[in-house]
């Protein structure tokens, strides 16, 4: 333990401080919380700032040569979000008749040739009405009957489908569809939930229309119990935490192809529910 210099005068103290606060910067490699509480607290200032003054230039010199800046190429591969309002949606196009030749080819396998199977996830295509249509607003999700909500049931904006089929579709090789393949593949999805007819181009000009009639688009709401714990939630279902029946015939297996690609499904998903994830584990 370390005591102030006893008559000592100002000069004296200070150099000796400074003289000590060095020694100990050298020495102290592992200084315990103990030994910094007992130090005085003109003793610990001088420590503090010593060790800040030598470690900072020689942290500085041994880091300098890694890392570097970004080139704009590799942040644009990175800056690839598009955003409600379709900013930082690229341009591009893609028919709905383009969309089914390669939904057959690269999305059948796993979601089925109408959207419609529950394979991998629930359906991306199904529960949706004329009506919900025009209202922008799906009644089923407030049925108890429709417990495997559909993708087009749940989603309010157009540009979350066109994301997420870019950066993560198809399933065993994510980020491989042309700019596009992407338009064409979400405008063969909207004309499988009625959304748009079969003559329809998507395209970074046309997807306000779509958007204009997304069965769900005016389901974002903020008056429900997960914003405010006082609130009423605005989706119903059946309350099943255990011992709940699952619906063995929606299990299908994938694709020998994709099977297991991603891990296993069956463990990715809740435990409860009628909805499981089937085992996609890989099989010897």
């Amino acid at each position: 333990m370390y005591r102030s210099p006893e008559r000592a005068t100002p000069g004296q103290g200070i150099r000796r401080s400074r003289g000590m606060a060095a020694n100990i910067a050298a020495n102290m490699v592992n200084v315990s919380a103990l030994a910094l509480r007992v130090l005085p607290a003109w003793l610990m200032s001088a420590v503090l700032l010593s060790l800040s003054l030598s470690t900072t230039p020689a942290t500085a010199e041994t880091y300098a040569k890694i890392g570097r800046k970004a080139t704009p190429s590799e942040i644009a591969a990175w800056d690839i979000d598009v955003r409600p309002d379709f900013a930082g949606l690229p341009a591009g196009s893609g028919t709905v008749a383009q969309g089914e030749k390669l939904w057959e080819a690269k999305c059948a396998s796993c979601h089925g040739a109408f959207g419609e199977s529950p394979a991998v996830f629930p359906p991306l295509v199904g529960g949706t009405t004329k009506a919900d249509i025009e209202r922008g607003r799906v009644a089923g999700l407030t049925a108890v009957t429709e417990n495997a909500k559909s993708t087009f049931m749940k989603v309010a904006h157009v540009s979350t489908l066109w994301d997420y089929i870019r950066r993560a579709m198809p399933f065993d090789a994510p980020k491989s569809l042309s700019v596009d393949e992407v338009y064409a593949a979400t405008a063969y999805l909207l004309h499988l939930a009625d959304v748009v007819p079969r003559d329809f181009t998507l395209s970074d000009k046309t997807i306000a229309q779509a958007q204009a009639r997304l069965p769900n688009r005016n389901g974002m709401s903020t008056a429900h119990g997960m914003l405010d714990v006082n609130g009423a939630p605005d989706v119903r279902s059946e309350a099943c935490m255990s011992h709940c029946k699952v619906n063995e015939s929606s299990l299908v297996v994938l694709p020998a192809s994709v099977n297991g690609l991603n891990g296993n499904l069956a463990e990715q998903h809740r435990t409860w529910g009628p909805v499981r994830g089937i085992d996609t584990s890989r099989r010897k």
